[in-house]
């Protein structure tokens, strides 16, 4: 019955509080997102990383951003992000064992990130659901992280810099396996609920009053 009520709700949202245009758009973006890769940041430190990754996150069509913070809170700069943090759904944890916990139960192989191995991400295969883990700016990925990760990969480097900055780390890593996506044949959408429980939250972090608006219709609802 919820699932009913969750389509009745996007309905009449979408016909009566958002722009047609808004509409076609959470739709046609709705149709590129996947969960088939992730992101996991452990311990971020400058806001500007932040920000930066949480826009590379929606610009590639990952939906989900998860944040292992030990004692440096995630707090992007909404300048920079550009409004990309209302839409990239993102998932606070308080260690790295937490994480890979939930992370592993929903079927992913976890990915670390270091300059100190030969495997490349090109060696990766994407026909599981992919997190791909970056550490703090300076001392990278902690060794619990290193240590429970099922590849570690580093990013191609040719000159005498041993890493790149976090933030352009993190947009090689999803350019590369986002394209890889999207030519695979994989099924990496969404599903047509999830695709709903998006919607209803962008609805919601767009619509004024929409709490109120709610309340109303649920009111009045019936199967």
């Amino acid at each position: 019955m919820e699932r009913h009520y969750d389509a009745a709700l996007m309905a009449h949202l979408s016909g009566q509080w958002l722009s047609e245009h808004k509409v076609t758009r959470f739709r046609d973006v709705l149709d590129q997102r996947t969960r088939h890769l992730t992101v996991v940041l452990e311990n971020i430190f400058q806001p500007h990383n932040a920000s930066a990754v949480i826009r590379s996150c929606d610009a590639f069509g990952l939906q989900d951003l998860h944040l292992i913070e030990l004692n440096n809170r995630f707090q992007p700069n909404k300048d920079i992000a550009m409004g990309s943090q209302r839409w990239v759904s993102t998932f606070r944890y308080p260690n790295a064992v937490d994480c890979f916990e939930a992370l592993g139960a929903k079927g992913y192989q976890l990915v670390a990130t270091t300059p100190h191995t030969d495997q490349t991400l090109a060696d990766l295969p994407i026909d599981r659901p992919l997190a791909l883990c970056f550490g703090e700016e300076k001392p990278g990925l902690s060794q619990t992280v290193l240590e429970m990760a099922d590849h570690v990969v580093r990013l191609p480097m040719y000159g005498f810099a041993e890493s790149f900055n976090l933030s352009v780390s993190v947009a090689l890593g999803l350019y590369d396996l986002r394209t890889r996506l999207q030519v695979s044949g994989l099924d990496w959408g969404l599903s047509e609920e999830e695709k709903i429980d998006i919607f209803l939250h962008w609805c919601r972090g767009v619509i004024p009053n929409v709490a109120e608006i709610e309340q109303r219709f649920r009111s009045q609802w019936s199967v």
